[in-house]
């Protein structure tokens, strides 16, 4: 426990690639098994995104169930610990994920798998700035949320009523951490990969090809 203590470790959130509750809103483009296939590329991306940045151990919290068989495979191939999500919305599952990581480390860079375009140096000057003394670092969406969030420090205010899915959680966010006197760093703005529109642009970018 002493010497994970003084880590920082990352966090990847994903859902489990399951056809048909998996990218639910690409489906009428892709298909239930496209959509689904598409889910495991992201979260291979970001798994792989998590170890180049190395920033410490990863982590990996599944959804709807830790061990379904893409997941632990997905930890074995990557040498991440395995974590159920538990919670009633993104916020308590993000909290308690955030309660439990500051527990074994020092430090936690979360972010998800819809976020193609976040890279490695990303992730470690989040965990830079939590070395440096700020409290916190956002990756901005263009969507109005955030593609990552790291923590030294965790308080329940960050999570709780915030209005998950809308173009408010970033600005619900910021106003949050200024009523905790939180110091936090802002790190460039990325897009994220949710509509048909967003699946155009990624396949432009060829994020994807280049893995």
């Amino acid at each position: 426990m002493g010497m994970s203590r003084r880590t920082t470790a990352v966090a990847v959130f994903a859902r489990a690639p399951l056809p048909g509750r998996a990218k639910s809103r690409l489906i009428p483009r892709l298909g239930e098994w496209g959509a689904a296939r598409l889910q495991a590329t992201l979260t291979r991306r970001a798994l792989r995104t998590a170890a180049e940045a190395r920033c410490g151990p990863i982590e990996l919290h599944g959804s709807p169930r830790a061990r379904q068989a893409f997941l632990a495979r997905c930890a074995r191939d990557f040498g991440a610990s395995l974590h159920e999500q538990r919670g009633r919305d993104l916020g308590e599952r993000m909290l308690r994920a955030f309660r439990a990581g500051l527990r074994r480390h020092r430090a936690i860079v979360l972010i998800g798998t819809d976020a193609p375009a976040l890279r490695a140096g990303d992730l470690a000057l989040a965990a830079r700035s939590l070395a440096a003394g700020y409290d916190a670092a956002l990756a901005p969406a263009e969507d109005g949320g955030y593609a990552l969030i790291a923590l030294r420090r965790v308080s329940p205010r960050l999570f709780e009523g915030v209005a998950w899915g809308s173009e408010r959680v970033l600005a619900q966010t910021r106003q949050r951490l200024r009523v905790l006197g939180w110091r936090w760093r802002e790190l460039r703005t990325v897009w994220d990969v949710d509509r048909p529109a967003d699946y155009a642009r990624l396949e432009a970018a060829r994020l994807l090809a280049r893995r």
